[in-house]
Formats: structure tokens, sequence, C-alpha cells
């Protein structure tokens, strides 16, 4: 691969790996922080609620003490914060740290500072309405919130460090595969089909993504080969009858009296009439090969097999036509028509003395039959015979054993039809050829 291709690409893989650990870095971040921030606020919540509650037991404590002794209850207090209001919000007794608070408010709890401490106050209402508040220190949950807060500014930001750094290193390590694939299919050219990417051991999608690879590398190696095997036999076909007609040529040129014009104007003819059947055969392959099927339409498949039977009879073959009755299918009635006689021909080629042939229709398929009373095809052979320029019998002249394209064209044509075309052996031993179309609706 050139040098700049490989930096292209390793820059793309770069630009990919940084966007997704970018990516995951800023959700996890955001999560993070989310996170952080809710679970702060909870805890707060939590513990000022513990406090609060802890100022309510220590409140109601306080009033009985209050019922039993009176204000001086309050007053004697030390090392806390406590008040008695009357119902109209003066201050009846309070206790040594309260003595500078002035007035509390006895709507909510509420936080205040004393003596740079705060303080959560916590009202309670007597029996006779008045008010008996009460403070709770907050310096330990304060400090608390603080270092949990401390705690979270630490690992909030290493653990979004360690997910980026995480991130960083498993993509890529997922990608180093990619790119290895892509360095391989970059060399891989028409005449280098043979090659094949690297199957990371992973077992992830990149390992599917490369067997798939592979599986069509072999399916593209594999047409390459039959396309140059079939251009090889389509040269070889193409040649043998345009070196006839030169042969002669040539010799009628050299010896004029040998030669006579007719003789030669025969063989040009005969020579290219095989050209033109070659290469309308060749053509009509090219055709179904791009998904032409042809105008559709209904057709008559017992006509068409009864019109095939007769022209055998013309020409002196024994052809036993009872078993044909009536089919109709929806398909270009000049294939139907090629693929009947590419079939019927073969029999004739291959037949010793009979040939049979008969259509019926089963439900929504019409299945047209041809079989003779040949020697038959080899089971190991059967799906050999429908590839193109085979010929089972190699000993067989050109002439008699045609271009081997006939059976090919068939299975094109049924395959087009979105039928199929099978082989088996006759009643006689010899071959059967059965043909499934769609029957017309």
């Amino acid at each position: 691969m050139p040098d700049t291709d490989w930096r292209q690409t390793v820059a793309r893989l770069r630009s990919v790996r940084a966007r997704a650990t970018l990516g995951a870095t800023l959700v996890v971040a955001a999560v993070m922080i989310v996170g952080a921030l809710g679970f702060s606020h909870l805890l707060s919540t939590s513990m000022r609620d513990a406090v609060e509650r802890a100022g309510e037991v220590r409140a109601e404590e306080l009033a009985a003490r209050i019922e039993a002794e009176g204000p001086s209850a309050v007053s004697t207090r030390e090392d806390e914060v406590v008040q008695l209001l009357s119902p109209d919000g003066d201050i009846i007794a309070a206790s040594e740290d309260a003595a500078g608070l002035g007035a509390a408010s006895a709507d909510e709890s509420r936080v205040v500072t004393i003596d740079d401490e705060p303080v959560l106050l916590v009202s309670e209402e007597l029996d006779d309405d008045r008010i008996l508040v009460v403070g709770v220190s907050m310096e330990d949950d304060v400090e608390t919130l603080g270092t949990a807060a401390a705690l979270l500014t630490v690992a909030v930001p290493a653990v979004i460090l360690l997910v980026a750094g995480t991130t960083w290193v498993v993509v890529g390590r997922a990608l180093r595969p990619v790119a290895r694939i892509r360095e391989k299919v970059d060399v891989i050219s028409a005449d280098r089909l043979s090659e094949r990417v690297p199957v990371p051991s992973s077992g992830d999608e990149i390992a599917a993504l490369a067997t798939t690879m592979n599986g069509m590398l072999d399916r593209l190696d594999d047409a390459a080969r039959a396309q140059r095997r079939f251009v090889s036999d389509a040269s070889h076909e193409l040649r043998s009858p345009l070196a006839t007609i030169r042969q002669y040529a040539e010799l009628a040129d050299a010896h004029p009296e040998t030669t006579s014009v007719t003789e030669l104007a025969q063989v040009v003819r005969e020579e290219g009439l095989r050209l033109q059947g070659l290469v309308d055969a060749l053509l009509l392959l090219a055709r179904l090969d791009e998904g032409d099927d042809g105008r559709r339409e209904s057709v008559d498949l017992d006509d068409v097999a009864l019109a095939e039977a007769a022209r055998l009879r013309g020409i002196g073959m024994d052809v036993d036509s009872s078993g044909i009755g009536p089919a109709r299918v929806s398909a270009d009635p000049r294939l139907i028509g090629q693929l009947a006689r590419n079939l019927v021909d073969n029999a004739a080629r291959h037949a010793r003395e009979r040939i049979a042939v008969s259509v019926t229709q089963r439900g929504n398929v019409a299945v047209l039959v041809v079989e003779d009373d040949g020697e038959g095809i080899a089971p190991e052979e059967r799906d050999r015979v429908f590839e193109r320029f085979v010929r089972l019998d190699d000993a067989r002249a050109r002439d008699a054993g045609g271009s081997g394209l006939g059976l090919s064209i068939v299975r094109g044509v049924a395959e087009a039809a979105h039928g199929s075309v099978t082989v088996d052996d006759s009643r006689w031993a010899g071959a059967r050829f059965t043909v499934t179309l769609p029957a017309a609706s």
C-alpha cells in the first residue's frame, strides 16, 4: 500500500479512537459530576434531618425539666444554646451561650453561627404556649461534608481520567485488527484474489467482519476463475470455426482447381451458422447473468413441448408425447422455447431410439420432463453437466456434441423464471431432465 494511503488510514483510525475516547469521557464525566452533586445534596439533607431530630429529642427533655424546675432549668444550661420565649416572642430565660443571640424565631428550624460554630435552632411549643428553642451544633456535620466534598473532588477527576485512559487503550486494541484488515484489503487486486484478510482471535464483531470479507473474497475468486475459464473456453470454441473457414479459404486460394466455390460456400455457411449459434448463446447467457428475464406473459407450456416433439419427428426421431398435458407458465415465450429446444436437442444427441416428452401441472407448479434411452449421466456428474462448455464425453466431436452451452442456458432460463432443473435416471436408464416452473395464475 502507498505510504500516503497508510498514513491517511492511521490518521482516520486515530481520529475514530480520539472521538470514541472523548465521547466516553464526556458521558462518564457528566454522570460522575451529577452523581457527586446528588450525593452531596443527599448527604447534607440526611445529616441536617438527623441533627434536627436530635434537637427535637433534646427539646422534649428540656421541656420536661422546665415543667418540673421552672425557667431556671434554662438559665443554668452550660455549653448549650437554649432560650425560653413567651407567646409574644420575648425572652423569658436563656443559657449563657444563647444570651447574645437575641430572641430566636420560633417559626422554623434554621442555622445560625455562634462563636464561629454553625448551630441548628429547633423550637418546641410548651403546654402554656411558651416556646422552647434549642440549638444543636453542626460542626461535626460540616466537617464530614467537607471531607466528603474533598474526596469527591479528587475521586471524580481520577475516575474520569481512568475511564479516558481505559477507553483509549481498549479502542486502540479494538481498531488494531481493523488497520491490519485495511492494509491487507488494499493490496488485494484482481490478480491476487487468493489473498485473505487476517481474522483476529477475539471472536467479536471485527472477527465476524473479517470472516465475512474472506467469504466475499472466496466468492470473487471463484467468479474470477469461472470468468477466466469461460473466456478461455469461448475463445477456443470461436477459434475452431474461424480456423476451419480460414483453412478452406487458404486451400481454395492456393489450389483453386481442387476446391469448388460450392464446397467453399457450404463450409463457410455451416461454420458461420455455428458461429452465430455460439455468439447467440453467449449473449443469452450474458443477459441471464445480468438478471434480464425478458418480457413475461402467459405461455402454454404444452404447446411449446408439442411443437418440439413434432420437430424431432420431422427428422425421423421416435418421440413419445403422450404425457403432454395442459400447463401454463408466466415467462418469456422465446426463452421458454429455447429451454425446451435445448432439452430435446440434448436428448436427440444422446438417445439410441426413444425420447419421451411430458408436461404436467401440479397445483401451482408446471413440470416439463424430457428423457431418453441413452447412456445416462453418472450421479457425480449431474451438477457439472449444467456448467458452461462442459462435455462429459470428451471424445465426442464438436459437431455432434454441441457447444457445451445448451444445458447452461436451460438452467439459466429456469432460474430466471424462478424455477429449477434437475437430472436423474430415465425409465430406460438414460437421462431424465425435469424442469419445474411456477404455473401462471
